[in-house]
């Protein structure tokens, strides 16, 4: 989904007017400016700290603090300034984050903290962890700064898609939780009546710690795809949170993953959204969350025109929420001024636009879709996938008669073009059905970004480009660490087959890919393989017969090939081959014992194995989804039968008719007569033509069936003498669907 189900805590900033070794009046001036701030009076704590910086020019702190004070008292709508200002600041002290090497440098931490927070709200996810961690390492375990760096890091983790260390943060600010409670209750004792508003200030302060807590931990559990313990801490999230939007969205995603998508729209419903804040205050629009998970649901119900409605709805919400804020096409975000800082990240637009596109490309309007994902690509430029979605797209739009290629073609529509004269000089014109070699972007560049076919080369190119080698992703399972991704927002693609196992140590390395969830090496090459048939399919719609060939050969050589594409494989490599005019390396591949498989996925290893339910991102076109393409066999039977038609066509471009009327005839018999391609049809006329049997071709066209030569070998011959190593194939069996994927 583009956004996570629950409504994220906004870090603030914490301003320290006062240190060690201070003048007694200089200490009265700072409890001041801090008592100003604390109530909101910003004018007034600018005043006390302007005189503190007279009384102290030399302190830095002094003047970060009005700097924060300036920030607030403009709405906190001037975030670039701020960073500038902390920036120069950093400069002037002449220090760097990667330079905290002890306690001595930790006087500087509320700096750095303050620059960590820019970084999250300008969605700079890897420069603010580098800084929380450094923090992390030098701060007390019981300072209540030390827990908001702590929660800052564990709300970082989480955007990234690394929950395991998530959950190992969340453990150690449990354990010091329970310790600093017991620490202040026994410190409380001597002096119950005194401070008995700090305690329960103190209780409840921890409780909504708790609470926090155990969204974090929900969270991080459903990427981890872990429904035992997920399901334990919702209930927790339950009873300290109730019936609160972030709990009923946290609990409506649970049950998503788990498959109970009713379950999942009835707890969204549930949630009354009327009652948050709004964009402004939190930074969040929960009214564009609602409508973008309900599309996410309809989306793995199946019901994706249901799905788009709920995105456009969710866009709408998410333009209402932009104007309002400002964020428009002034420029503003942009330089990030004029809007507030928790509102930085309240725009969703691209991961919206991604989800859109996504469903669009399942309802096949491939062309809407491919707008979509052109503008989300200018932002997740990185992501591999979603450029293997637009080369999806540019196919689709492409690929012209599928509605014919689909059906079987139960008439003669497709393979009689029209008949011309009358009596003896009737004449019957055949369609031709040559694609190859088409100029699909005729008088433009490649590069222009339209649905063709050479920019699906181009975007196909991109995404194997951002892939990691072979030797890269093996070194990288062995280091065992992770990268960041950069965005914490939508759902991950139906490649991911394996669930995190709860081990930080046995996790593989993430390729980052968002708006999505990261890669794990697996669906890494599964991606891999699916941008390789792509890129053969493509490579032979435009002509480029040696780098079809190439890339039907890489795709051969990958060691989790599924089924599918090794049949894809065999079948794009020997159309470049045959077009090259190597027909005995094509007959190779045309062998239909080359068919063993053709599922639609990879078997997971022991590793990969878990809940798969959550995935929104398509599945690989040709490789993968819930159900069989029209255009693909359904058996392994009917796959054969492909394999021995095209094995025909071969053997008939080689001039040797007689194996190629016995592969064609074979073949037929291994399918339903209306499931015969047009392509073979054909063969059956050209074959009887040559063979100089022309009523048997008329009769051939006229009842669109294949039909036993009669001038052949009988067929008690034909099965004393087999086709070389072709045969036999294994028992005939009736498949469900059959139509051509490749054409010859």
């Amino acid at each position: 989904m583009a956004e996570n189900m629950t409504l994220e805590q906004n870090e603030t900033k914490h301003e320290n007017p006062s240190s060690l070794g201070m003048p007694d009046q200089e200490k009265v001036i700072a409890a001041n400016a801090l008592d100003a701030f604390t109530a909101g009076k910003y004018e007034e704590s600018i005043k006390h700290l302007e005189h503190l910086q007279e009384l102290n020019k030399d302190d830095y702190k002094i003047a970060m603090n009005k700097a924060i004070a300036d920030f607030y008292k403009g709405g906190q709508s001037t975030t670039g300034t701020l960073k500038q200002t902390l920036m120069a600041m950093k400069n002037k002290v002449h220090t760097s984050v990667e330079d905290i090497d002890g306690l001595d440098d930790v006087e500087n931490s509320l700096l750095y903290y303050n620059q960590a927070i820019i970084h999250y709200h300008m969605r700079q996810y890897s420069e603010a962890i580098s800084i929380g961690e450094k923090l992390y390492q030098f701060l007390e375990p019981f300072e209540k700064f030390a827990q908001a760096v702590c929660f800052l890091l564990v709300d970082l983790y989480l955007l990234t898609f690394q929950p395991e260390k998530a959950l190992h943060l969340l453990a150690v600010l449990e354990k010091l939780t329970v310790q600093g409670g017991n620490k202040n209750s026994k410190g409380e004792n001597a002096n119950i009546s005194k401070d008995g508003a700090q305690k329960a200030e103190f209780v409840a302060m921890i409780e909504a710690a708790k609470s926090k807590m155990h969204q974090y931990k929900v969270r991080a559990y459903i990427q981890m795809k872990s429904s035992k313990a997920c399901k334990r801490e919702i209930k927790s999230v339950m009873n300290t949170a109730g019936n609160a939007a972030p709990s009923l969205f946290l609990k409506s995603n649970f049950e998503y993953l788990r498959g109970n998508y009713r379950k999942a729209v009835k707890l969204l419903n549930s949630s009354n959204i009327a009652e948050h804040p709004g964009a402004i205050k939190t930074g969040e629009c929960v009214r564009c969350m609602f409508w973008n998970n309900l599309g996410c649901i309809h989306f793995a119900m199946g019901k994706h025109n249901l799905g788009i409605f709920y995105f456009k709805k969710a866009l709408q919400e998410n333009d209402h929420t932009c104007a309002q804020l400002g964020d428009g096409s002034n420029g503003q975000s942009k330089k990030f001024t004029g809007i507030p800082m928790c509102a930085l990240l309240a725009n969703k637009r691209y991961e919206l636009l991604y989800n859109c596109g996504i469903q669009l490309l399942h309802i096949g309007r491939p062309l809407a879709a491919f707008e979509c994902l052109m503008e989300a690509v200018q932002v997740y430029h990185s992501n591999p996938r979603l450029w293997l979605r637009l080369a999806e797209c540019c196919i689709a739009a492409n690929k012209g008669n599928s509605e014919q290629e689909s059906k079987g073609l139960p008439s003669k529509k497709g393979i009689v073009q029209s008949i011309v004269g009358q009596g003896y000089h009737r004449k019957i014109v055949l369609a031709s059905q040559s694609t190859q070699n088409t100029i699909y972007s005729e008088g433009q560049s490649a590069a222009i970004p339209v649905a063709s076919m050479e920019f699906a080369a181009i975007c196909l190119r991109n995404g194997l480009l951002l892939l990691p080698e072979h030797q890269q992703q093996d070194a990288k399972t062995e280091n065992g660490s992770k990268t960041s991704s950069q965005s914490g927002s939508t759902e991950s693609g139906s490649e991911n087959s394996d669930a995190c196992s709860g081990k930080g140590q046995e996790t593989d390395k993430f390729l980052s890919a968002a708006p999505s969830s990261p890669l794990r090496k697996q669906e890494v090459e599964n991606l891999r393989c699916s941008i390789l048939a792509c890129s053969a399919y493509v490579a032979l719609a435009l002509g480029d017969n040696l780098m079809a060939l190439n890339h039907a050969e890489k795709l051969l050589h990958q060691t989790k090939l599924s089924g599918s594409l090794k049949f894809l494989g065999h079948l794009y490599a020997a159309e470049a081959l045959i077009s090259m005019d190597r027909i005995s390396d094509a007959i190779g591949h045309l062998n239909p014992d080359n068919v063993t498989d053709v599922s639609l996925g990879v078997a997971p290893s022991e590793q990969d194995q878990g809940l798969d339910k959550g995935d929104l991102d398509p599945v690989e076109s040709c490789e993968s989804g819930k159900q069989t393409p029209l255009c693909y066999p359904s058996s392994v039977s009917s796959a054969r039968a492909m394999m021995l038609f095209n094995l025909g066509s071969a053997y008939c471009v080689r001039s040797e008719y007689e194996k190629a009327r016995k592969c064609l005839h074979q073949a037929a018999s291994m399918v339903n007569t209306k499931e015969i391609p047009p392509e073979a049809i054909l063969l059956g006329v050209y074959l009887e033509l040559q063979n100089g049997n022309t009523q048997l071709a008329l009769q051939i066209i006229k009842r669109n069936q294949l039909l036993p030569s009669t001038l052949s070998t009988p067929p008690p011959d034909t099965r004393k003498k087999p086709v070389q190593s072709f045969q036999p194939v294994q028992p005939i069996q009736m498949p469900s669907s059959f139509t051509q994927v490749q054409r010859k």
